[in-house]
């Protein structure tokens, strides 16, 4: 019998559908792995933009988690936008109760187009419940400089921060690149508590990037979720989301979402020229 690999999100819907369950459920799929979700908040939000934010519940959020827990033992989990101290600990409550291993936090703060997804007094509880838990943390720039207090300008400054935010309990952290619009490369970088492992592809010129980081931590929650180890999971995340940025859907006037077909399709070796899916 065919072993079947489970992944759950903790994390926000997404009405457009390019970041947020909708997105981690896409990555999920496409990697081969069962995906389940807890809604922490429904978002009305488009390519341009969030227009509003309803947070769910403390007993919904907690009903879902418990639902799953007690039928379908998940083999890697990640979190997205948690919005509130309340969900955070809730968040960390069940991880703990039912013995959740494989925890990947994506420290999800701030929305492409600038709205903020996590209270400002959430930021505190997300270092103390969440990260000790974490098997790895996933912060772009902005979100490593908010974790650390620190500016964040050179690589070395990538180190430092991922140095301290092991330090705050996270086995290991992946400090994304993207956001360093200086370079013509875009360099993530993966620490161990121990040595650095730098990762680097081509940037990409293009405004269709929504909902990277949740792809991104996604894929790196299916491979860990089929028992690969932390260094193979981030490099076929890296190249998963190299593919869904290259081969663009292009749809949306604004800040278009990412192409979670495409990886699949060079691994089937189809080709797909950009925007074809218009």
């Amino acid at each position: 019998m065919v072993s079947i690999y489970k992944a759950l999100t903790i994390a926000g819907s997404d009405s457009g559908g390019g970041a947020g369950i909708q997105a981690d459920l896409k990555t999920f799929q496409e990697l081969n792995v069962y995906g389940m979700s807890a809604i922490t908040a429904v978002t009305a939000q488009n390519t341009l933009g969030v227009q509003a934010v309803f947070p769910m519940s403390s007993e919904a959020l907690m009903k879902q988690l418990e639902s799953i827990g007690s039928d379908l033992e998940p083999d890697a989990v990640k979190t997205g936008m948690l919005f509130s101290t309340e969900i955070i600990q809730i968040v960390a409550e069940k991880v703990e109760q039912h013995q959740w291993h494989n925890l990947i936090i994506d420290p999800v703060m701030i929305a492409k187009g600038g709205s903020p997804l996590l209270q400002q007094e959430a930021i505190q509880s997300v270092i103390r419940y969440l990260l000790p838990l974490a098997l790895i943390t996933t912060p772009n720039l902005p979100e490593a400089e908010i974790l650390t207090g620190m500016s964040i300008l050179t690589l070395g400054n990538r180190e430092e921060a991922a140095k301290i935010i092991h330090q705050m309990g996270s086995r290991y952290v992946v400090v994304k690149g993207g956001h360093d619009d200086t370079t013509d490369q875009v360099v993530d970088l993966l620490y161990d508590g121990q040595s650095y492992v730098y990762m680097e592809n081509t940037r990409i010129k293009t405004k269709h990037t929504h909902g990277t980081g949740c792809t991104y931590s996604a894929a790196i929650t299916a491979e860990l979720a089929k028992g690969t180890s932390v260094l193979e999971a981030v490099q076929t995340a890296k190249h998963f989301i190299q593919a869904a940025i290259e081969d663009q859907l292009g749809i949306g006037a604004g800040h278009g979402p990412t192409n979670h077909f495409a990886y699949q399709r060079r691994q089937r070796g189809e080709v797909h020229a950009s925007h074809s899916f218009r």
